[in-house]
């Protein structure tokens, strides 16, 4: 049996409410502490609250942190290789950066994971903590020995757009909790307490413009058959009228959420997986959503696909997976093509990842 490789991953999208990359992050962490074939830590950028990364790891998990703001140490990085991470965490195999960004390492290899490019073509909506993020991707990605990608369509980006050589992708799709596959609706508490209708659409995401989240609402606005639209995430403003939002949920709550929904709905631009697609298959909900790449790659021909923008073709689509009863055979496929999807083979994809960084 191999020795096991040193990994250290970036921790820092653990601390806080978890949207997507931080649900990765925790999944992959998980697996990866349970098995024999990696010595994991985690170490979290930030100057305030790395200590709360002990908390959130799986068990046994170590965790470092580094004394310094991360914009500092995201700007010494964009410059130059220093300071290696090992100066703070430790000697280490691999250092895997799980958001977009490669710290400087001394001699381990780099993986980085990639999830879009969209703030490529809109640098306009990126924060003001976040105006480097562009050339930084791009010196993480010359750094990196190898990068990982959600899905294949975002692998063809980064060739395209990062300049990447081929033969550093790795694709690595995202996975779904099998307790998706037993998820049950809102028990009366729970609704009552969520304030959830009978029937309702379903959102599952953050706010922003990559979401589209405005043609999603002007949709169900002109289509008074639709129930009421329940918007799950943060960030969300108020809408009014039929529409309803939550926030965060845990865990716990957003499958019974989603298990009890008539359809999901992800009006999305651009986006790098959609993991609530195959979370939704999982629990034998209908799925609507835009057709781009990676949401049609994730989607494998059971959702139903809308042109971006078309408020028309989404009513119509709304409608139609509301009206539409799905046959026996339907959801077995669905559910089958969600349960290709797992966190295992995300993380054993990973650590070919890591032994092939640490190769170069």
């Amino acid at each position: 049996m191999p020795k096991p490789i040193r990994v250290l991953i970036d921790g820092t999208p653990l601390l806080g409410n978890r949207t997507g990359v931080g649900r990765y992050t925790a999944a992959l962490a998980e697996e990866l502490a349970s098995s024999s074939h990696v010595d994991m830590r985690a170490v979290a950028f930030t100057l305030r609250g790395w200590r709360g990364l002990r908390r959130v790891l799986p068990h046994g998990v170590r965790a470092r942190g580094i004394p310094s703001p991360a914009g500092l140490l995201r700007a010494a990085w964009l410059r130059s290789s220093f300071p290696p991470v090992e100066l703070f965490a430790g000697l280490t195999d691999v250092v895997h950066g799980t958001n977009f960004v490669l710290p400087a390492a001394f001699r381990a290899g780099g993986v980085l994971t990639v999830h879009n490019l969209s703030f490529l073509d809109y640098p306009e909506e990126l924060s003001r903590f976040d105006t480097t993020l562009p050339e930084l991707v791009r010196v993480s990605a010359r750094r990196a020995g190898i990068v990982c990608t959600p899905t294949r369509a975002v692998a063809d980006l980064v060739v395209d757009r990062l300049g990447v050589a081929e033969d550093k992708v790795r694709v690595t799709p995202l996975g779904v909790d099998p307790a998706w596959f037993t998820a049950r609706p809102p028990n009366p508490d729970l609704a009552q307490r969520l304030g959830l209708p009978s029937d309702y659409l379903l959102y599952v995401g953050s706010a922003g413009p990559r979401k589209a989240l405005d043609w999603l609402v002007k949709a169900h606005a002109n289509t008074p058959s639709l129930p009421p639209l329940v918007l799950v995430g943060p960030g969300h403003g108020s809408y009014g009228g039929r529409v309803r939002t939550l926030g965060y949920l845990s865990e716990t709550d957003l499958r019974s959420v989603m298990a009890g929904a008539s359809a999901l709905t992800l009006p999305s631009r651009d986006e790098g997986f959609g993991l609530p697609v195959i979370e939704a298959m999982a629990c034998d909900v209908p799925v609507v959503c835009t057709d781009v790449p990676a949401l049609r790659e994730v989607a494998g021909g059971h959702a139903h696909l809308v042109p971006f923008g078309e408020i028309d073709a989404l009513s119509a689509a709304l409608v139609n997976a509301m009206e539409k009863p799905l046959s026996p055979g339907t959801t077995s496929d669905r559910r089958a093509h969600a349960a290709s999807h797992t966190w295992r083979r995300c993380a054993e994809l990973t650590v070919a990842a890591y032994r092939a960084a640490a190769g170069h």
